[in-house]
């Protein structure tokens, strides 16, 4: 066995790379064709489609909101505040959605989740796209959290209320020949001091949804979207104080969302928005230990523990 082993220690890794080279140019070739395809032949038509979104009463879930009803698409709108939820959904209608529903809910509770999706189907009969954008945000140090316990929500939220919402929703998503459209984060690939809980969750997040690409095959589609900074809530006032990024710049969510519903229609299996951000993944990649240094000696102060829901 040990020799097994250390044969294929020193046979794979070279054998690998050939193979590599010889598959890569035309797997590159059918990539930039399928990519061209994809911005010019085919968009999908959601008018008269169920669009299940969560944590939809603020921020880009909102805005993503607006953008299904504009293309009408009719919508099961899902968050914890029903009073903010309210106007979202009377804006949704006037914005050419045939039909809203609102189901006040928290994501981060099974049942809840169940629920949901349960009432979304008694209403319209189907799901054709589930959009789980529902989240929180935390800012602090891991060592300087007052309560370590209190972290438990992040993942609760960002992560477990994901899991939640998609496992009642498969059956019906499958019906349908669905799609999922996960609002992950850039923070999930590119890691950040003072985010770290925030960022695994979100990595988490990404992980898991590559994972079940390859478990429901060509059934359902998967964009997973990596937002870089995006005026919301969660992005405003003390929170950019808090972690050190009052001078990046931030995008519209409006334009967030309409590049997510254009990407989602498109059938996309990856979204950077906006696109400038895929630069930190590459550095990120090429030289790790020098963007680790220039984060690190940026930490010049420890934030505080700071959590904003979605």
């Amino acid at each position: 066995m040990d020799m097994t082993r250390k044969l294929m220690n020193i046979l794979l890794p070279p054998i690998a790379l050939i193979v590599l080279l010889l598959i890569l140019p035309p797997y590159l070739v059918l990539k930039f064709l399928g990519l061209i395809k994809g911005f010019t032949a085919y968009s999908e038509d959601v008018a008269g489609k169920v669009v299940l979104i969560t944590g939809a009463s603020s921020g880009i879930g909102e805005q993503i909101a607006y953008q299904y009803a504009r293309r009408g698409a009719r919508l099961a709108l899902v968050a914890r505040r029903e009073d903010r939820l309210r106007g979202v959904a009377s804006e949704a209608r006037k914005m050419g959605s045939p039909d809203v529903i609102m189901i006040r809910a928290d994501v981060s509770k099974v049942e809840d989740c169940k629920r949901f999706v349960d009432e979304a189907i008694r209403h319209f009969g189907q799901l054709d796209h589930l959009v789980n954008n529902a989240g929180i945000s935390c800012v602090c140090l891991l060592e300087e959290a007052p309560n370590i316990s209190d972290l438990n929500s992040v993942v609760d939220t960002n992560f477990w209320g994901s899991v939640y919402g998609t496992y009642f929703a498969v059956p019906y998503l499958r019906k349908s020949q669905g799609k999922i459209i996960v609002i992950s984060s850039a923070a999930g690939r590119f890691q950040s001091p003072g985010a770290s809980i925030y960022g695994a969750s979100k990595a988490a997040l990404i992980s898991l949804y590559e994972s079940l690409r390859i478990e429901f095959g060509s059934d359902i589609g998967i964009t997973i979207v990596t937002p870089g900074l995006v005026k919301s809530e969660m992005t405003s006032g003390e929170f950019r104080s808090k972690a050190k990024i009052e001078s990046i710049p931030v995008e519209s969510t409006e334009d967030c969302a309409k590049a997510i519903v254009d990407s989602a229609c498109r059938g996309d299996r990856y979204l950077v928005e906006p696109s400038w951000v895929g630069i930190l993944f590459l550095f990120k990649l090429l030289c790790p230990e020098v963007l680790e240094w220039c984060l690190h000696w940026l930490l010049s102060s420890a934030p505080r523990n700071l959590k904003k829901a979605a």
